[in-house]
């Protein structure tokens, strides 16, 4: 076994992945608190449930159309800055929330906080690639997607006590946070020479028609549409309807589920970063989307609720292992310079779309026909992006 293989066991990430970390864990944990209270808080303002509705899609909506602008951002200023201005946003947005007088202040405020949200979101991950050695790329994603796990597992039971005090007491508290966030990572990271991107840097950048060429980055990009339709769309969206319309459980039991996807996810998650980094980016991204196909066509296809959960964890466990896989791969093919704004913009959006298509598209199709073609269709995008990646190249600088 090479030296650069072996490594990982024993190499310490940098103290300034832990504070970046550190901030992606208080910044899910806000976006949790605040969960709860804006559908509640935007029908308060005489409002129907259509309407509160879009006050919560907004944020994702202007996260997606914002998307290349904050990777040109990124490329032109540098990670560091557009990362302290994209929480700023958020923690202005937030607290403006809070102090909302009508329905439209509260809709304009939530979509300029999703301006912020996609330029810290781009900006952290090109940090991440440019500052984690390339055989720790893999841990430092699991440790990444762990901490936004955990956060948001958190943020919920926060945010439920929160609005028994005030509907507008979450965003008053996530925003203070995230203005304590914004300080502590502009404390910790302000002398930093591994974060600085040095002045005579003149590398190009990579844009996105160029690691469109390469088969591992359309791999991830397939990948992560795929991980936002399952994880961040279906599974909030179809799966509530799922338990109550064809198992005939309530929410309570809904709850179970969902924990038990956050469980096991949070199991592959600690696991397989390491994986990724000693054997390859590309053994668990196939064992991980081969899991979230089978998973997802099984939720679909039972009424029993054991079956079904087994399902569940099938599911949760091919997301965490997908995660670390497909986001060292996207750090593999930009290269430690990170100097590719889009590129990571493009890779970000393509979890956007998913997570905004899937549950349109699904649940389309499971009004119109059943849930059980609702998880067959969500099952076949996670094929395609199998098929894609059977085809991707290993990136792991050890292994080329």
């Amino acid at each position: 076994m090479s030296e650069t293989t072996s490594t990982p066991r024993d190499a310490a990430l940098p103290r300034e992945i832990w504070v970046l970390l550190a901030a992606s864990f208080l910044i899910a944990i806000g976006y949790g608190i605040v969960a709860p209270a804006l559908p509640n808080f935007a029908t308060s303002f005489d409002v129907g449930v259509t309407a509160a509705s879009v006050v919560v899609s907004a944020f994702a909506f202007v996260r997606l159309l914002f998307a290349p602008m904050s990777g040109r951002l990124v490329t032109r200023f540098g990670e560091r800055p557009i990362y302290l201005w994209g929480v700023s946003i958020v923690a202005v947005g937030t607290l403006l929330c809070a102090v909302a007088t009508d329905y439209w202040q509260l809709l304009l405020f939530r979509a300029a906080s999703g301006v912020g949200s996609t330029m810290f979101t781009v900006s952290a991950i090109g940090l991440l690639i440019r500052i984690s050695p390339p055989e720790l790329r893999g841990r430092a994603s699991s440790l990444w997607g762990s901490s936004f796990l955990l956060g948001g597992i958190a943020g919920p039971v926060v945010g439920s006590g929160l609005v028994t005090v005030s509907l507008r007491a979450p965003f008053l508290v996530y925003g203070g946070a995230l203005m304590l966030t914004t300080l502590l990572v502009w404390w910790q990271l302000r002398h930093s020479e591994l974060v600085s991107r040095p002045a005579e840097d003149s590398e190009p950048a990579m844009t996105f028609t160029q690691a469109l060429r390469h088969p591992s980055y359309r791999a991830a990009l397939a990948s992560n549409l795929a991980n936002g339709w399952v994880v961040l769309g279906v599974r909030m969206s179809l799966l509530p309807l799922f338990v109550t319309a064809v198992l005939d459980q309530d929410e309570a039991f809904t709850g179970i589920a969902l924990a038990v996807f956050a469980a096991m996810n949070a199991a592959a998650l600690l696991y397989v970063g390491r994986v990724s980094d000693k054997r390859g980016r590309k053994p668990p991204a196939l064992v991980g989307l081969a899991l979230l196909t089978v998973g997802a066509a099984g939720m679909g296809l039972t009424s029993d609720l054991w079956v079904f959960l087994g399902a569940v964890v099938v599911t949760g466990l091919g997301a965490g292992a997908l995660n670390p896989a497909q986001n060292a791969t996207v750090a593999d093919v930009l290269g430690s310079k990170a100097r590719g704004g889009s590129v990571l913009a493009g890779f970000q959006m393509a979890a956007d779309v998913g997570a905004v298509t899937g549950p349109l598209v699904a649940g389309a199709v499971a009004e119109q026909w059943s849930y059980s073609a609702a998880f067959g269709l969500t099952a076949a995008v996670s094929a395609v992006a199998l098929l894609l990646w059977s085809g991707a190249r290993e990136t792991l600088p050890a292994k080329n």
